[in-house]
């Protein structure tokens, strides 16, 4: 059974930074594009950033260039997402997203985690 844990949300101040983790199990995580998510109260589900299966390739919504990093440790199954320079719009549920080999933009990833809250105050 596949599973994506997300972890390290939480609240933080605007201008802050969060580290998101999500662990990955019962799939060949190495076959697999890294999505992250988020969607906020109201409105859809949105693209943040992306990394390719080797991580070699990388992709980032506009609205977190420069702020947001992405990296993957295929040893420990684990995709990881920097989020520096927080602003109170990146308040939203983040969720972690598996894909065989190519990033994408869209929703149409193969497994999703459960989400995890992260609030950014004023």
């Amino acid at each position: 059974q596949v599973q994506l844990v997300e972890s390290g949300g939480g609240l933080v101040q605007a201008g802050g930074s969060l580290r998101l983790s999500c662990a990955a199990s019962g799939l060949t995580f190495s076959n697999y594009a890294m999505g992250w998510f988020r969607q906020a109260p109201g409105k859809e589900r949105e693209f943040v950033v992306g990394i390719s299966w080797r991580g070699g390739s990388t992709e980032f919504a506009d609205s977190v260039k420069g702020r947001f990093t992405i990296s993957r440790d295929n040893d420990k199954n684990t995709v990881y997402v920097q989020m520096n320079s927080l602003k109170p719009e990146d308040t939203a549920v983040y969720y972690c997203a598996a894909k065989l080999f190519s990033i994408s933009r869209s929703l149409n990833y193969d497994y999703w985690g459960q989400g995890t809250q992260v609030s950014v105050s004023s």
